[in-house]
């Protein structure tokens, strides 16, 4: 064997683990999914009940994070706090109230809420039976 053959099988062994190291990589990627909402099992919190939906990276994100939400009459999610990613929380039912902006906004069954990076926010309960709402947050890479 030359060293001209061993550079050779050197860089094709090279490109070959680098080629499987990507595919290994991209498997962990979230793929188009249809998440069926009755296969999304409750845990009960303090505050009501989570749903975890998904939490994983796509082809464009570091991390898509999921979850459903359902607070009990009168209940926040959390204090009020700030973060660098962002997120979308859609009303599915009841009254909420969302620290947005540093307002107080209500919004009832398909309102959306815009979180911006970096701002503090946090929901409530405003209602007399229980408020569920989506949470879709994401990372960029």
């Amino acid at each position: 064997m030359t060293r001209r053959d061993l550079v050779v099988a050197c860089v094709s062994a090279a490109l070959t683990l680098s080629a499987v190291s990507l595919m290994s990589a991209r498997a962990d990627v979230l793929p188009s999914t249809l998440f069926e909402w009755s296969t999304l099992t409750p845990q009960a919190n303090q505050t009501g009940e989570v749903r975890r939906v998904v939490q994983k990276p796509t082809a464009t994100l570091q991390e898509l994070e999921i979850h459903i939400t359902t607070l009990r009459p009168g209940e926040e999610s959390h204090p009020p706090h700030q973060h660098v990613n962002e997120e979308i929380l859609i009303v599915k039912e009841g009254q909420v109230e969302a620290l947005v902006n540093g307002e107080l906004k209500r919004g009832g069954p398909g309102s959306l809420i815009f979180q911006a990076s970096n701002q503090l926010h946090n929901i409530k309960n405003v209602g007399s039976t229980p408020a569920t709402y989506h949470v879709i947050n994401w990372k960029v890479r």
